[in-house]
């Protein structure tokens, strides 16, 4: 297979992967997508977010990795040891269960909520507020969360190093993978929320994550 094509999908299978794992941002984004509240906004910082810090792992970690090759078997294996840990966490919420999440349970569709009272300009104003409250959520749990850096930048910018001059194709597959996730999850929340709030949906889920990242942690070690 050609080695560009290789790196792309490792690329998307790895941020996917990564991505998929329930935190703080992907609760703001399920909550919002549930109230169909904004939703442009969080969708479009998230996206936006995780291009760059996947572009400073790849044009820094992943080019500094390359300038010294003796860093690349550091990069693998280092990769590699994170990937199955990651893997292992899930196969642990796979078996055990209490993946599922609730969400924002009170949350009602937009144009199911009444008409705020008050004048224009005082609904104007409240609106107003609230754009500026979701975009100053969902830039702190993006921006203000160092495990969520550590992952998007370093991990990924060692493992896009192992790719060589094909880490720019692992890069587009990752942010392709971030921007499907949070496109879909963001505007699809309200139909994926029955699935989303049981557990044997999120033990199938976890389970799922732990086979990709087993697999990518192989292919990462062998070369």
């Amino acid at each position: 297979m050609d080695q560009g094509i290789v790196a792309l999908l490792s690329g998307f299978g790895l941020c996917l992967g990564l991505i998929l794992s329930i935190g703080a941002q992907n609760a703001v984004v399920l909550r919002q997508g549930l109230r169909r509240e904004h939703v442009g906004i969080v969708v479009i910082v998230c996206v936006v977010s995780d291009a760059v810090l996947q572009l400073i792992g790849v044009a820094g970690v992943a080019s500094l990795v390359t300038a010294h090759p003796w860093l690349e078997t550091i990069a693998r294996w280092a990769g590699a040891a994170f990937i199955v840990g990651f893997a292992l966490l899930s196969a642990r919420r796979a078996w055990r269960g209490g993946g599922s999440l609730e969400a924002a349970p009170d949350a009602q569709p937009e144009d199911a909520q009444p008409e705020p009272s008050g004048s224009g300009a005082q609904v104007a104003t409240r609106r107003r507020s609230g754009r500026l409250a979701t975009l100053a959520t969902i830039l702190a749990v993006t921006w203000l969360n160092p495990h969520a850096i550590v992952e998007t930048t370093v991990v990924l910018g060692s493992v896009a190093a192992t790719h060589g001059d094909a880490r720019w194709w692992f890069l587009a597959g990752g942010i392709a993978a971030s921007t499907l996730w949070f496109v879909g999850f963001g505007y699809g929340a309200r139909f994926l929320a029955p699935l989303l709030r049981t557990e044997r949906a999120w033990r199938i889920l976890d389970g799922g994550i732990a086979i990709v990242m087993l697999v990518i942690a192989v292919t990462l070690v062998l070369g």
